[in-house]
């Protein structure tokens, strides 16, 4: 799927207008819920193999890919799936049973990854994902999302050390939208 048809369809199956509260606690005209989008098998797989292909490029030292949960755990194992690349996840708190594990699957300290994520706003929930992989040893310098919503997460991930790469801006769906939405004729 080329990036003008993947475009269209992220808009396609997950742009909605309206009025929401996101994550960060801001307002917004418009929502893109990821779960609309990944759960499009064509779409999930063409996100899988670009997000495995741009965090190749951007760590092609990297052992393995890390995601936080929920929405990014779906791309993080399409990515996987494409790049060969195994993957961690990191919970949003240690779970108080079992193995009482914050960050699920294999790891050792030291190792790479690239970190891979759906929507970013203001880049708190990736963020708090990169703090735990690194009090875990894990080295993060690289963080790969579908959209960046352009509301200062490329920048609070920089603060923190972390560039983000997007395969999408916000204001490219936007333009995509309103060019799909147009009359032909």
């Amino acid at each position: 799927m080329d990036r003008p048809v993947l475009a269209a369809a992220l808009v396609e199956h997950g742009y909605l207008e309206g009025d929401f509260v996101l994550r960060s606690g801001r307002r917004s005209s418009y929502y893109l819920d990821k779960f609309r989008f990944e759960t499009q098998p064509d779409v999930l797989r063409a996100l899988g193999e670009e997000l495995a292909s741009v965090a190749q490029e951007l760590e092609p030292e990297a052992v393995r890919l890390a995601c936080p949960v929920l929405g990014a755990v779906v791309l993080a194992s399409a990515a996987s799936l494409d790049s060969g690349l195994p993957f961690v996840i990191v919970r949003d708190e240690a779970k108080e049973y079992g193995t009482g594990n914050r960050i699920e699957g294999a790891f050792e300290p030291g190792e790479l990854v690239c970190v891979i994520e759906d929507v970013v706003t203001s880049g708190g929930a990736v963020a708090e994902a990169i703090e735990a992989l690194r009090e875990a040893g894990l080295t993060v310098r690289n963080a790969v999302c579908v959209v960046d919503r352009e509301e200062g997460g490329a920048e609070a991930l920089a603060k923190a050390g972390v560039r983000l790469h997007a395969l999408f801006r916000a204001s490219e769906l936007a333009e995509t939208r309103k060019t799909a939405a147009k009359p032909h004729g």
